[in-house]
């Protein structure tokens, strides 16, 4: 992390949390934040479409950011079973997240289709928090640079800014399984995505976005991973359904 970015530690709740379950962790981590005095990171809660606006209500006296896990690309219109990003504005949402892996595996989502939601949910005010990574396969190839090349190119439109985009890095085969890369390999990609991001962008703006890694980041690894010099967060799954974990993350900024 650098002085000139500031932290972001975003919960990926995924399908998980009833009504209940939710917003007693939303009130948990409201409660954490409000207890920081002038913290130097911001916290973000990506929750279920079903609570996103109980949640909304929960945390409007705290600063805990809210967000949704997916968007449809068009304003209205005959999509069954789809929400847009004015919706998600509408239920207090500030962020979204586009092209997770497990969309782009389970729902046949395209570098193309994830661009596309990502410039929708700019132009609806909201900011993007952009997935990207490799498979297991792909990194036993040694192809992971030229993935995330590839995705980077087709999946970070070229209106992006520091304001309206984050970029995750999830490699795919750490994700809910506990293993990481080494710090090494992952200050590696994390400076190789800036990089890239500063030929498709330009160098100021590449400098200002901000990089998450995700895949298993959790109160024991998360001092490391937070200490490299491009890595400005982490987009947290397991362990930020338990507020004590999420909140032990966020301490190591």
């Amino acid at each position: 992390m650098t002085a000139k970015r500031r932290p972001l530690i975003a919960g990926n709740w995924k399908m998980n949390g009833l009504q209940s379950d939710g917003l007693a962790l939303a009130y948990s981590v409201g409660e954490y934040l409000k207890a920081k005095e002038d913290p130097s990171f911001e916290m973000l809660v990506c929750p279920p479409f079903t609570i996103l606006t109980a949640t909304n209500v929960v945390l409007s006296d705290t600063d805990v950011k809210l967000g949704a896990q997916n968007c449809h690309t068009a304003e209205k219109g005959a999509h069954t079973g789809d929400i847009s990003v004015a919706m998600l504005a509408e239920a207090g949402c500030s962020y979204v997240i586009v092209g997770h892996s497990e969309r782009r595996t389970d729902c046949g989502e395209t570098d193309e289709m994830v661009c596309a939601k990502a410039e929708a949910a700019n132009a609806g005010g909201l900011t993007a928090v952009i997935c990207i990574g490799e498979t297991e396969a792909e990194r036993d190839d040694g192809k992971t640079l030229d993935v995330v090349k590839t995705q980077i190119a087709g999946s970070v439109p070229g209106t992006a800014t520091a304001e309206n985009t984050v970029v995750a890095y999830e490699p795919v085969w750490a994700i809910g399984t506990g293993r990481t890369p080494t710090n090494d390999e992952v200050q590696e990609v994390h400076a190789f995505i800036r990089s890239e991001l500063a030929d498709k962008l330009g160098g100021d703006i590449a400098d200002g976005i901000r990089l998450l890694y995700g895949g298993s980041m959790n109160p024991g690894n998360a001092n490391d991973l937070l200490a490299l010099d491009d890595v400005d967060g982490g987009l947290i799954g397991g362990a930020s359904l338990k507020a004590a974990d999420f909140g032990a993350v966020a301490d190591c900024c």
